[in-house]
């Protein structure tokens, strides 16, 4: 009972198994073979229908393309190693293949790509809220699977991104929790007794992220015109293989199995016992004898707009030409053992200084200065941006400063606790309200006048 036809015509038959079945000619596969697919149903209206909505993916040009669907893993796997590595900065390609690693293939990692579901979303997506991860680190997995699927939907891997079905939790923004001006200044007082003085006035003063401010070269600072150039940053990055056969290389470190319930090796960790390494795991890259990429390194900005010439506060140049002729001295000290990098801020051996060590001297700065705990972005940049804009500064000028794209997000970092308003609303209050004692403040307003009287007729006389 077959109704075949020719070229690119589909079949529609009753099978010997009591089942309906239509065969629909897509084209040809990768080897240059027919690509038919196969539909089946109980009722021929029910298979037409499915033939029929194949038949429209292949003359829209939306069919996917013939053959085995890869697993979310293995398709995580080639969207990073080969696509999202030639475009993202290592710092970010470092930060996906952490998420994809703890987060995405434990949870979703098995299901072929296309038959994944907006349910396996939700259900991930809950299972790490329960695990105590923040709504801002659930929605940033959320954008690295869907981007990672909106590339398998443009090469015709699967019909529909899920991803963009399916609502990450909510995100509260951060509040922010800038220095007061009274605060600055006695953490730059604390800070004026060690060497490092001068990066921490620029990380308050002039609001550099903490990779600006270390990744600082002399060669980008223009004293004359009392301009700063920043246009690297400094970051740790982690190590990648240089071998051929990553998996074997970190053979003796590979654990396969969870941790015991009392695992005491990683008591007191923040993060807690690390999870299983994959079947084909190809970790471990820091003990590769031919390790590359990794360690301390000068990198690009994420945008050209960071990488923008910042004026340089003119009291602040004679602090530098103190600091350069004390670094000076150093390199002279060092001899031979001084590793130039170029960097404004550097160890005593000339290395750049260590991010983390950077990270723990600003933690001993407030508690030395009596402030309270806080973010280093705060206590920088935010900072700078709250006090800009409590000296009457406009938003559009900040936001040249602190170099954003955006004018709004310039808003988020002037949002802290802002003198302007609170003088705005000192004004408002003696606008409407009488102050505490009006009768009494007559009466000496006019006993003052009186006496002013008096003067004046005595000078006369």
């Amino acid at each position: 009972m077959s109704t075949r036809k020719p070229n690119m015509e589909s079949s529609i038959y009753l099978g010997s198994d009591g089942w309906w079945h239509g065969r629909v000619t897509m084209g040809v596969k990768p080897d240059g073979g027919p690509d038919r697919r196969h539909r089946r149903a109980k009722t021929e209206t029910a298979v037409t229908k499915k033939v029929r909505e194949l038949e429209k993916l292949r003359d829209e040009g939306r069919a996917t393309k013939a053959g085995r669907k890869p697993t979310v893993a293995e398709w995580m796997d080639t969207y990073l190693t080969t696509i999202a590595s030639l475009k993202l900065k290592p710092r970010s390609l470092d930060d996906y293949w952490s998420k994809t690693r703890n987060d995405i293939i434990p949870g979703v990692g098995k299901h072929r790509l296309d038959k994944l579901a907006p349910e396996h979303l939700e259900v991930m997506y809950a299972a790490m809220m329960e695990e105590g991860h923040a709504p801002s680190h659930v929605v940033k997995v959320h954008r690295i699977l869907s981007r990672a699927l909106k590339i398998a939907h443009r090469r015709r891997l699967i019909n529909e991104n899920v991803a963009t079905l399916v609502d990450p939790p909510s995100v509260d923004e951060t509040e922010a929790n800038p220095f007061s001006r009274d605060e600055s200044k006695a953490f730059l007082a604390a800070a004026a007794k060690r060497p490092t003085f001068m990066r921490w006035a620029i990380g308050v003063g002039m609001g550099f992220r903490q990779g600006e401010a270390l990744g600082l070269r002399w060669q980008y600072v223009d004293l004359e015109q009392g301009l700063f150039h920043p246009a690297w940053q400094l970051q740790r990055l982690t190590w990648r293989h240089g071998c051929k056969n990553a998996h074997a290389c970190g053979a003796r470190l590979h654990r396969f199995e969870p941790c015991p319930a009392d695992c005491s090796t990683h008591k007191g960790y923040k993060r807690g016992c690390p999870k299983p390494c994959a079947k084909t795991c190809r970790r471990h890259a820091s003990t590769c004898p031919e390790r590359k990429g990794g360690g301390l390194a000068f990198t690009r900005p994420k945008t050209k707009k960071s990488q923008q010439p910042v004026p340089i506060p003119p009291p602040f140049l004679p602090f530098l030409l103190e600091h350069r002729a004390k670094q000076e001295e150093q390199r002279q000290a060092a001899g031979e053992l001084w590793e130039e990098c170029g960097a404004v801020f550097t160890r005593a051996d000339g290395r750049p200084l260590d991010p983390r060590a950077d990270w723990e001297e600003f933690k001993q700065l407030l508690e030395e200065a009596g402030i309270s705990d806080r973010r280093q972005h705060d206590g920088s940049r935010h900072t700078a941006g709250t006090i800009l804009n409590e000296l009457g500064i406009d938003m559009p000028t900040i936001m040249e400063i602190l170099r954003h794209t955006q004018i709004s997000q310039t808003r988020r970092y002037v949002k802290g606790r802002s003198e302007l308003s609170r003088e705005a609303m000192r004004r408002m209050g003696e606008a409407f309200m009488p102050g505490p004692d009006p009768v009494s403040e007559t009466r000496t307003e006019t006993e003052s006048t009186r006496a002013a009287r008096a003067r004046r007729r005595r000078k006369i006389r």
